[in-house]
């Protein structure tokens, strides 16, 4: 835990429904943002479906300009598309000072939701 962890939400609104276990390429969801550390410059988002962890579904970097709301289309992801019943996916959202794995890290967020 950071001491300037802050909070994400999404939806899955919009999302072309997929359970054959081949993901589609998509666009980000919308993400909404509160409570994101001061100093930061970009927000790293990653995706893991929770029952397959070793799955990379991606994610992107976002460059963070004050606003609550990051939407659809920042960057592209491989969609949930559980090919057995529903899964638990997480997105996470790291606050960094800087682009890239040496930026401080300033805090972190994440939401998980069932898909489909």
């Amino acid at each position: 835990m950071f001491a300037n962890d802050f909070e994400i939400s999404f939806n899955w609104d919009g999302l072309k429904l997929c359970t054959t276990g081949n993901p589609n390429i998509v666009d980000n969801p919308n993400f909404n943002l509160s409570g994101v550390p001061e100093g930061t410059k970009w927000i790293n988002f990653k995706m893991t479906d929770l029952d397959v962890p070793s799955y990379n579904h991606g994610g992107g970097w976002v460059e963070y300009k004050g606003k609550n709301l990051i939407e659809s289309g920042a960057f592209k992801y491989k969609s949930p598309c559980p090919p057995n019943g529903k899964h638990k996916y997480q997105w996470t959202a790291v606050a960094k000072e800087k682009k890239g794995t040496f930026g401080k890290t300033l805090g972190k967020a994440s939401e998980t939701k069932i898909y489909p």
